[in-house]
């Protein structure tokens, strides 16, 4: 893709309108060293030197989309705790619309806490409890949502698996949505109706686990995925992430195209699926084509693995990426 073609992408994405609705986390990152093992246990010790705090799950997308366009809302739920107003504080500098999230008295905010120390993971740590909105909050999200609707250009429904997209939620909105992309990153642990999306993303193990196959994943296998999943979810597109391998995208009367990964280094992957659908469907948004559209999310998921903790990434090292090839 020459650097014209997609500067004029990017120009247009600028007055995209895009909804993002699904499963909100706070993502803690804590810094430091390790020096020694502990006395207590054969664990090593990690000595503090910083903090840090990331909107997480759907509002990674979210975060994502809106180094893009300044146009950008989330759906979700958080508690009425102190991580959830931080949350939405790390948002809300974002100037990321959040008037369409509903605050539980119940539900305490999704919180993952990685602790990393010279540059690898030590431990992940996850409070979360997984949950449904109910009814009444359904109802006000569903009517938030439709007063919104008329403003927006694509949705996308990020399912981490922890109860926020109830059926009924994902059947109005679709409703509602009709004639706009949607794109879908699914959950295999979840099971929701998906019918006539414009693209749905899952993961390699995501995509056999839907198209019921056990085998390895090989490029003839995958093929045979590919094929299921688009009648299954009757769908336009399916572009499944393949880690270090890049991206397969499926589309109807066409063959698998391979997009192979431009990751040069790899320090951590918290997000890369998060940054792949939000860019794609913000490039098909933008009038770019599937494959534009792939090759877009391929570099930009490149970029963030490139990076530590939840990380988005720039226009600017879009270009670059592309200039390197």
């Amino acid at each position: 893709m020459t650097e014209q073609r997609l500067r004029q992408i990017f120009d247009r994405a600028r007055e995209q309108r895009v909804l993002v609705i699904g499963d909100l986390m706070l993502d803690e990152f804590v810094w430091g060293k390790v020096g020694r093992i502990s006395p207590e246990a054969p664990v090593p010790v990690v000595e503090v030197s910083s903090e840090s705090c990331y909107p997480g799950g759907a509002a990674n997308v979210a975060r994502n989309l809106r180094e893009f366009t300044g146009h950008v809302s989330v759906a979700g739920m958080v508690g009425r705790d102190r991580a959830g107003e931080q949350l939405l504080g790390l948002l809300h500098q974002e100037k990321i619309d959040t008037s369409t999230c509903t605050k539980s008295e119940t539900f305490p905010t999704i919180v993952k806490t990685r602790i990393i120390a010279r540059h690898q993971q030590v431990v992940r740590v996850d409070r979360e409890q997984i949950a449904e909105p109910d009814s009444q909050q359904i109802a006000s999200i569903i009517a938030a949502l439709k007063r919104i609707m008329p403003q927006i250009d694509a949705i996308i429904f990020e399912d981490y698996g922890k109860g926020f997209l109830a059926q009924r939620l994902v059947d109005e909105v679709l409703s509602a949505g009709r004639g706009k992309i949607i794109a879908v990153d699914p959950n295999p642990r979840h099971e929701i109706r998906w019918r006539g999306v414009s693209v749905m993303k899952p993961n390699r193990s995501e995509a056999r686990h839907a198209a019921g196959i056990n085998e390895d994943a090989s490029a003839s296998s995958m093929a045979k995925i590919g094929a299921i999943l688009l009648e299954k979810w009757e769908t336009d597109l399916v572009l499944v992430t393949l880690g270090d391998e890049g991206m397969m995208l499926f589309q109807r009367n066409a063959e698998p195209h391979h997009v192979p990964t431009r990751a040069r280094q790899v320090f951590d992957v918290s997000g890369a699926g998060d940054t792949a659908i939000a860019l794609f469907t913000l490039a098909l948004s933008a009038g770019a084509t599937p494959l534009e559209a792939a090759d877009i999310a391929n570099h930009a998921s490149a970029v963030v693995v490139g990076k530590l903790g939840t990380a988005t990434v720039s226009p600017d090292e879009l270009i670059q990426s592309f200039a390197n090839g």
